[in-house]
């Protein structure tokens, strides 16, 4: 017979066992993924092929293009000459999810999102950007002279030089704020969209909000997700006015994960100070109401606000930025202080 140490000794051992299996089984669901892309796509669709399948809790590491296909790298190129409607945006991707289903959410943790090149392109092209003519606005003045400013990238002191020879400051030296021009998941009813035009399903949001140490939740419209990524922006002013902003590839690392029965309407952030929604449409004052609507129903459904509580406080301290107003539909960002926020329900 086993005397009373022994059976507790057997226990323990056991527990152990258990302990270290699941550990393994933790650790093995788990994964890095090192995608090095070769194709890259243009639109949004739930008709293109996976490149990856990810299981949640994986972590992708992976890299972008510039928004020109890194095919600029002087002054003199025009990019009228060398990209044309639809191949602009090129897109690294889709990735698919496992267990992200329609109704769901999937989450994107931006772990590192970092410029992988010395220099970043951007440009004036004429009928583009927001304070010419364009294909949505007519005017009678004369198109933008087309011109193309290639910026010093400095990735050790993080700062973009340009050289001015035309003003009299000569040299200007900006600090960069890397983002994902472009990210997003496939749209909801089998349409195609352009990896220029943002929506519902994110995509061209020119949100500077979408950088590293950032999470991005997006509604889950078909099986997997199918997450794209892509047009890489070392800095940009709101609105991105002319069209472009420092227009670099990226090395980006993103963790996923799947929130179950979670429906959003339009893509949420969320850092360390700030939750934010980003909606696109036009007019812009749309887009601004779409983020504000979207915002105050998550502060009811997750932080227990009263509705018109809720609408009180953003309209006090609530933050908006302009993503752009230079794409086929617009986009604003309405952010909301975490400081005044209670813990989740």
């Amino acid at each position: 017979m086993k005397s009373s140490s022994q059976v507790f000794k057997q226990f323990m051992i056991f527990i152990l066992i258990i302990c270290f299996l699941g550990c393994s089984l933790i650790f093995t669901a788990q994964k890095t993924h090192h995608f090095k892309p070769k194709k890259y796509f243009y639109t949004y669709d739930a008709k293109h092929k996976p490149v990856l399948k990810l299981n949640p809790g994986d972590t992708l590491v992976t890299t972008t293009l510039d928004a020109f296909g890194n095919k600029i790298s002087s002054a003199d190129q025009l990019a009228s000459e060398i990209i044309h409607l639809p191949k602009v945006n090129d897109q690294t991707g889709p990735f698919y999810v496992k267990g992200a289903e329609p109704g769901d959410t999937l989450v994107l943790h931006l772990l590192k999102v970092r410029p992988n090149r010395d220099y970043a392109v951007s440009t004036h092209i004429p009928h583009f950007g927001v304070l010419t003519g364009e294909t949505y606005t007519s005017m009678l003045n004369d198109p933008l002279p087309e011109k193309t400013y290639i910026w010093k990238l400095d990735l050790e002191r993080n700062v973009g030089t340009l050289d001015l020879p035309d003003s009299k400051v000569k040299k200007v030296e900006i600090p960069l704020h890397p983002f994902l021009g472009t990210v997003g998941v496939a749209p909801n009813y089998g349409e195609a969209v352009l990896s220029l035009t943002p929506a519902e399903h994110g995509g061209n949001m020119d949100c500077v909000e979408t950088k590293e140490g950032t999470t991005l939740y997006f509604p889950v419209n078909v099986k997997g997700g199918l997450f794209m990524l892509g047009d890489g922006h070392a800095a940009q002013g709101d609105g991105e006015i002319c069209g472009t902003g420092l227009e670099c590839p990226l090395e980006v690392t993103v963790k996923v994960d799947v929130i179950k029965s979670k429906t959003i309407l339009w893509p949420r952030f969320e850092d360390d100070d700030y939750i934010m929604v980003a909606a696109s449409t036009r007019p812009v004052i749309d887009a601004f109401r779409s983020a504000h609507v979207e915002l105050i129903n998550w502060m009811v459904s997750d932080y227990g606000f009263d509705q018109w509580d809720a609408l009180q406080i953003v309209s006090q301290i609530g933050i908006s930025r302009i993503g752009n107003v230079v794409d086929p539909k617009y986009t604003v960002v309405a952010k909301f202080p975490k400081k005044f926020l209670p813990a989740k329900k």
